[in-house]
């Protein structure tokens, strides 16, 4: 009767239950061309050639990454190193490249030796050590984001031209990324279907006592399999490293989790035996096509977060109604399967194109709005001096009648990127940028220069590469001025500690090298200890007070901005403003109230609001085809008790 009820008889309801089955089981596929056809609809932007490369180029670096977890999770592993890994095999090309003179081709195979090394760690640590996959892997990701760190000395390191062609394109149209994102899926498909260690991998997440009671060398495997994952990972970060021009310490920060839910939405399960390169090729191209879309539609980045982690539980919860349902994805290897998977996959083509072309159809002939479009670029919105930037912004926008659509690049300079390509292919008006790093945006900004669309550059320039303004302060002569603060409050001489920034970025570095020059014309003042709290206000918490820890005799604290200035003052309790002076940057809300409270000594206040509406105006100076200024200075100011109460940012 079981098998009776499970035969659908011909007709109406027949067909139903075999659309029924086929979406269940290619629900990632199905979900892919939902997601198309709604933006095609929602934005005239999104379904143009440029567009649609953009989503190839920015899908490249996760996927290639997701194709080796999906050998580690298929075999019911997990690898959280992966991302770390990708920005210490970059790191290592260039570093040896461009600071050692080592040949080009001896970097690379070092590079990708890096990346197969760190995995040979993770699989001894976890078939021989027995540590269990998460552990062990989250300390590779610790430990390799720490040595990227230390080879880079933190800054970002210049990667050789003959390499960064990997990020170009050929012809002039067709990106590299994209091409080696498709070479390297066809290698893990034929890894994990025409292989020895890819049936390895199934037997092994399906069940690994009863691989190892079968014969399988299940330790030795384990070494392979992870040792793949670093492979793969190391050329990702060859090609993230090679569109940004540059091995950036920090690249890929957080990638890992990006190719976990590829491979999640791609299929597999966590519990390990399942899982194909096909899906999950359409998993990373729907986070790509997520945030591309939600990019053009001007989605806040905090709410786009939102929803890639509703569509992550989707597609686990799709997951499960499909193994319920009794769905199956055809066993690896097997021809009728790919036969039929080969089938889905063109109709599902067909399909698309059809709707597609159909809605294509509601934004022909629409009127096209008068309003300036402009795009702003910001590094992150974690931080309430680039929120003052934004209002300023926005508030300078709305006054002048311009539509400005505001991304938040979260301090990812390969995010940036693809934020600076979707405002180019979106045809706007003009791009203000706050780049994360001024090396990294140099490729982007060629781009739309080449589209002959301006770009203002806002707080930080772009090396490399011509903008029409620069909007900033100088971050340099800011430090000095902190440091002259400090030391002319302690009369000259007495102990201070220095709060850094975030590692590899411009600005950490820019007022590092004014708060190491201001003090040299104070011989008697004595930096204690200089540690980086990455611009957050809890971490400047913690580091303040380990620092007490070793140096209770502090006098003075200069922090690169007022969050960890902030954070230092909690440490410090009731010495903050009296026997500790503390000196902040930045100028925010928070920063002026603790001024006024006397627990802030002073911030040095580069008027960020100020900085966005300056940018904004010359932006549409730009586009109007008026003279702006190659460089717009925003002078900065010490504020303290005195002048508190008349200051604006």
């Amino acid at each position: 009767m079981a098998t009776d009820t499970l035969k659908s008889t011909p007709g109406a309801g027949g067909a139903t239950s075999g659309l029924r089955r086929l979406l269940l089981d290619n629900g990632a596929l199905t979900a892919l061309i939902v997601l198309v056809v709604a933006l095609s609809a929602l934005s005239g932007d999104f379904l143009t050639t440029d567009n649609l490369l953009n989503v190839g180029v920015q899908a490249a670096v996760t996927a290639v990454l997701a194709f080796g977890v999906t050998f580690v999770i298929v075999s019911a592993g997990i690898d959280l190193s992966v991302g770390s890994v990708a920005a210490l095999s970059a790191t290592v090309l260039a570093w040896s490249a461009t600071s050692h003179g080592v040949p080009v081709v001896l970097a690379v195979v070092l590079s990708v030796a890096t990346g197969i090394v760190a995995g040979l760690v993770n699989g001894f640590l976890i078939a021989y050590g027995k540590l269990p996959p998460f552990i062990a892997t989250l300390a590779m990701l610790s430990v390799a984001r720490g040595l990227s760190l230390v080879i880079s000395g933190g800054s970002p390191i210049p990667f050789p031209d003959s390499v960064s062609h990997l990020g170009d394109t050929l012809g002039g149209w067709l990106p590299v990324p994209v091409l080696v994102m498709v070479v390297m899926g066809l290698a893990a498909a034929v890894v994990l279907g025409r292989t020895y260690i890819g049936r390895s991998m199934y037997a092994i997440g399906g069940n690994e006592e009863a691989a190892r009671l079968s014969g399988l060398r299940v330790k030795k495997q384990k070494l392979a399999i992870y040792a793949l994952s670093g492979l793969f990972a190391a050329v990702a970060g060859i090609v993230l490293a090679s569109r940004l021009s540059s091995a950036q310490p920090q690249a890929a920060d957080g990638y890992e989790l990006d190719a976990i839910a590829a491979v999640v939405i791609g299929g597999a399960s966590l519990a390990g035996g399942t899982g194909k390169a096909s899906g999950t090729l359409i998993g990373a191209l729907i986070l790509a096509v997520l945030r591309n879309g939600l990019n053009l539609l001007n989605v806040s980045a905090f709410w786009q977060q939102v929803v890639i982690g509703v569509v992550i539980a989707l597609a686990v919860l799709l997951d499960t109604v499909r193994r319920k349902a009794g769905a199956t994805a055809p066993a690896a290897g097997t021809g009728g399967g790919k036969g039929r998977q080969a089938g889905t996959y063109a109709l599902a083509a067909v399909v698309t194109a059809a709707v597609v072309g159909a809605t294509s159809f509601l934004h022909n002939g629409s009127a096209t709005t008068t309003a300036p479009r402009m795009g702003l670029s910001l590094s992150t919105l974690n931080n309430p001096f680039f929120v003052q930037i934004r209002a300023g912004a926005q508030a300078e926008a709305k006054k002048l009648g311009v539509d400005l659509t505001v991304t938040d690049a979260q301090n990812d300079a390969s995010q940036q990127a693809n934020q600076l390509q979707n405002f180019t292919s979106s045809g706007l008006g003009a791009i203000i940028v706050n780049p994360v790093d001024s090396d990294a945006a140099s490729n982007s900004v060629k781009a739309a220069d080449k589209a002959s669309i301006p770009v203002i550059a806002v707080d930080r320039g772009v090396n490399k590469a011509a903008v029409n303004a620069l909007v900033a302060s100088d971050n340099v002569a800011g430090g000095e001025l902190a440091a002259k603060t400090v030391a002319e409050k302690l009369g000259g001489n007495g102990k201070i500690v220095i709060l850094q920034g975030q590692a590899g970025t411009s600005a950490a570095r820019e007022r590092a090298e004014g708060f190491a020059k201001g003090l040299k014309a104070y011989p008697g003042i004595k930096v204690l200890a200089q540690q980086p709290a990455d611009f957050d206000r809890t971490k400047g918490l913690d580091v303040m007070s380990n620092l007490l820890q070793a140096h209770p005799d502090v006098q003075g604290v200069i922090a690169a901005n007022d969050e960890m200035a902030l954070g230092a003052i909690k440490a410090l309790g009731a010495k903050a403003g009296r026997s500790v002076q503390v000196v902040g940057f930045d100028g925010t809300p928070d920063g002026l109230t603790a001024v006024k409270g006397g627990t802030l000594y002073a911030s040095v206040a580069q008027q960020p609001s100020r900085l966005g509406r300056i940018a904004v105006d010359n932006a549409l100076r730009a586009v109007r085809g008026k003279k702006v200024e190659p460089t717009v200075k925003v002078p900065v100011k010490v504020v303290t008790k005195d002048n508190v109460a008349g200051f604006s940012g």
